[in-house]
């Protein structure tokens, strides 16, 4: 499948930010996020890793801001991601998939959001200091702990993402937090059951509180797999924008690009090398958009489906812009 003319202009022109992006970082992916038409996105770097060996992660980062200035932006306000824009490169959300890199320590919140993070995942998948995620088989909700982070996490403007948690976490979290959260990269289950997949009580929930939805295209949790195209990521975004409207849905692909079967053996295991959690099988990303130099073919199947230009502009990246705007401040000042 190819962009046509109109739609890759469109493309070209629209603020694109990726809710979430897992791949296997370095010059290569950065190139594919930028001929891709991305804009900014919400970059993992840490998942089981602990304090320590989470600071190491942003030391890397600090050494690919210096070493591709070209090609990435460290974000850290939304006008960053105007400025991304405007330069032609990517701008990078610094992000973390779990808060094991907090650690028990509430100071370490606001350090990490001096050094650029700007996007947590409140667990990954199992129990942790804050609450339990979507493969613990109780789900005991947020910790008292965990209220206290997400207050800490309100204060200092970083995203509460709930996307591995499980329900009545989030729950918790979208009721203690006074700052609108996300699921920053899910789909739903009335396409697909899955322990990962959102019921619509819960993304109705977490629209009608002022939340924030984004849809991932990950293969094991589409409707159709291994199968699938992108005209089915493209239907399980309208499906859910029926639930929660067009102004609480965007995108996060989670795309592992240039990872692995090493790298699907410690995510799915809980810390990384204890207790199996779940086999994805075969992960064979939809056609049409098998690496992220592909995004183009996204905007094209939004265009194909017959959605006007107001929405694939919202969906593509303006929403993500207000929510990222009503969380951090809108600008440097």
């Amino acid at each position: 499948m190819a962009a046509n003319t109109d739609s890759d202009a469109l493309h070209r022109d629209a603020i694109v930010i990726d809710g979430l992006i897992v791949s296997n970082w370095g010059p290569e992916v950065f190139q594919a996020m930028r001929d891709g038409g991305v804009t900014a996105a919400n970059c993992t770097c840490s998942i089981w890793e602990n304090f320590r060996d989470t600071c190491a992660n942003l030391a890397r980062w600090e050494r690919w801001f210096d070493d591709h200035g070209d090609l990435i932006l460290k974000v850290r306000t939304t006008d960053d991601i105007r400025r991304a824009k405007q330069s032609g490169r990517v701008g990078i959300i610094l992000g973390f998939q779990n808060t094991s890199g907090f650690e028990d320590q509430l100071d370490a919140i606001g350090f990490f959001k001096q050094a650029g993070v700007g996007i947590v995942q409140m667990t990954y998948n199992t129990q942790n200091l804050i609450g339990s995620g979507c493969y613990e088989s109780t789900d005991g909700g947020l910790s008292d702990f965990g209220r206290e982070a997400v207050a800490e996490m309100n204060r200092v403007g970083i995203l509460c993402d709930l996307s591995h948690v499980g329900g009545n976490t989030s729950r918790d979290v979208i009721l203690a937090s006074n700052k609108p959260v996300a699921y920053s990269h899910c789909l739903p289950s009335g396409l697909k059951q899955h322990p990962r997949n959102k019921s619509d009580d819960e993304l109705t929930f977490i629209a009608d509180h002022g939340g924030f939805i984004g849809v991932t295209m990950f293969p094991p949790f589409l409707k159709r797999g291994p199968q699938s195209g992108v005209a089915d990521v493209v239907e399980a975004i309208d499906y859910v924008i029926n639930l929660a409207g067009d102004d609480a849905v965007g995108i996060g692909t989670d795309f592992t690009q240039g990872y692995g079967d090493d790298f699907f053996d410690w995510i799915t295991r809980d810390k990384g090398y204890a207790r199996r959690l779940t086999d994805f099988g075969e992960i064979s990303f939809p056609k049409g958009f098998s690496s992220l130099a592909e995004y183009p073919n996204l905007t094209a199947a939004m265009a194909d489906a017959g959605w006007p230009e107001p929405k694939i502009r919202k969906i593509l990246g303006e929403n993500w812009l207000r929510l990222l705007g009503d969380v951090w401040g809108t600008s440097d000042g």
